[in-house]
């Protein structure tokens, strides 16, 4: 497989594009540039360009490739591998911006005005020629005032100007309100070996929300330009929340002494209200992650129902299209709907359009869940080691067998079964999502600090489990240690929790 030539392309081989990626990244599919306007009815405006590796002039239609790629629906991470849609050949070569080399690629043009706001965009299938390969941290630290020798040549024509333009986006962003979770990822280091040595959350720098930023708006682009063609594509979609996890989420709001509005319309800036009331409090981390379990799951169609956490009516993936079988839908739409070349989308693609979102939808779950259980895995042969050790963490999740607890340390999960919690009868509450002691009348629930000690960390399944040592900075009330007919203080507790199921129940019926 030869690379791509420049016939038939438009020549950006003289633009300064970029790429910004993890330290640790295995392809570079996106770079980036962008410079103040200079039309004087744009004053204060930016230019933003992203230019996207053209997987399509190399995974043709109906080829093999194509077959493979659509089967695995996008690639799967972890941390000692990654399981690629495309080849080596491909994703690390060929489709990789590379510095200094020419690579095809699709670039979208954008005019943003002095507000942030897309004033217009154009797409072109051209060659392009990537002059850095720069990590986040690297950036970040440059302008933050130290730039290396990497960094120190491009400052003034190419990060600063960057960052002038997130800026503008940061502005309309705000506007906007699109859901502003804050969910820390964690970050499993390993050895050579493949022993864990260590378990971090990740770090979340500008320069990782200006990328994010500039291929939203790429994104978006994407759409509207093939919905003007009337062309068809897969779509992003993500719905509104349903009611009942609304409610949930807003029992959990009110027991932490915050509110979430009330109203007929969902909007994200009323769920943003509830996040920023939460931030710097002990309930940030419990508030953002029952709105994250308040939220549907995203998935493709080629039908638009728009993306409610993002607050845009039409978007589509058309960013990483060496990862994403979506993406490379997406391009082969904009080849044919700009009549670029014969390797757009067939009639059959398009018949089998809702087939393919089915599907990927399913691989991309598929691979979710795979990326997380390895993490769980290597987390519970990291802590294998820790047993009978004590750790805080919060209270992330009350059932009727137990209670989850995230650990503050690794954000690892883990069990206190029933058993752990104390020798008394709990009373599980699924509406309220509490437990209440029979016995000594406590509620546990969402979001309380809890110390614990590892008692089990089984790596070929990633469980953790604990007992538990202290709620809330108390040690846990202990029941008789055998029952001898029901204590005395059982009624009245019972009849505390029928009294708050009841006004539970009132409160909604008023809403």
């Amino acid at each position: 497989m030869k690379p791509a030539g420049l016939a038939g392309r438009e020549d950006l081989r003289d633009l300064p594009f970029v790429t910004i990626d993890p330290a640790d990244a295995r392809d570079h599919d996106d770079a980036v540039w962008a410079h103040a306007d200079d039309d004087p009815l744009n004053a204060g405006g930016h230019v933003i360009w992203v230019a996207i590796a053209d997987v399509a002039h190399y995974v043709r239609p109906g080829s093999a490739l194509d077959g493979e790629a659509r089967k695995r629906g996008n690639s799967s991470y972890f941390p000692d591998r990654v399981v690629p849609m495309l080849p080596d050949r491909l994703s690390g070569d060929l489709c990789s911006l590379h510095e200094g080399v020419p690579r095809a690629c699709i670039a979208v043009r954008m005019r943003i005005d002095a507000k942030g706001e897309k004033i217009g965009h154009r797409f072109d299938r051209a060659m392009m020629r990537s002059v850095a390969t720069l990590t986040y941290r690297e950036v970040q630290t440059a302008m933050d005032g130290a730039p290396n020798d990497a960094c120190a040549p491009l400052m003034d024509e190419i990060i600063r100007p960057l960052y002038a333009a997130h800026a503008a986006l940061a502005d309309a962003r705000a506007r906007r309100q699109p859901l502003d979770l804050e969910l820390p990822e964690r970050k499993v280091e390993l050895s050579e070996e493949g022993k864990v040595l260590s378990v971090n959350f990740a770090e979340r720098l500008e320069a990782h929300k200006l990328i994010e930023e500039f291929m939203v708006l790429a994104n978006v682009a994407a759409a509207e330009t093939l919905i003007a063609r009337k062309s068809p594509l897969i779509f992003r979609v993500h719905e509104e929340p349903p009611p009942e996890k609304l409610d949930a989420l807003r029992d959990v709001a009110e027991a932490s002494g915050l509110t979430l509005a009330k109203g007929r319309v969902l909007k994200t800036e009323h769920l943003n209200r509830l996040l920023h009331q939460a931030a710097d409090s002990e309930h940030a981390e419990l508030i953002n992650f029952s709105t994250l379990r308040a939220m549907t799951q995203a998935y493709y169609a080629p039908s638009n129902f728009g993306h409610f956490g993002l607050a845009l009516q039409a978007y589509a993936h058309f960013t990483s299209p060496i990862r994403r079988y979506a993406d490379l839908v997406v391009h082969r739409a904009l080849i044919s709907a700009h009549g670029w070349g014969d390797d757009g989308l067939r009639p059959s693609d398009i018949e089998r359009l809702e087939g393919t979102a089915e599907h990927i939808s399913e691989t991309e779950r598929r691979s979710m869940m795979a990326e997380r259980d390895t993490n769980d895995r290597y987390l519970a042969a990291y802590l294998s080691e820790r047993v009978g050790e004590e750790f805080t963490g919060r209270i992330s999740g009350v059932t009727h067998f137990g209670v989850f607890v995230r650990l503050d340390e690794t954000g690892a999960d883990g069990l206190i079964p029933m058993r752990a919690l104390g020798r008394e009868y709990f009373h599980f509450d699924r509406e309220a999502g509490t437990l209440m002691g029979a016995d000594t009348g406590i509620v546990i629930a969402l979001g309380q600090r809890v110390g614990v000690r590892l008692s089990e960390a089984a790596p070929v399944t990633g469980g953790l489990a604990f007992d538990l040592v202290s709620i809330e900075g108390e040690a846990p009330g202990r029941g008789p240690t055998k029952a001898r007919g029901k204590p005395p203080r059982r009624k009245a507790v019972r009849a505390a929790h029928k009294a708050a199921k009841v006004k539970r129940k009132e409160r909604r019926d008023r809403r």
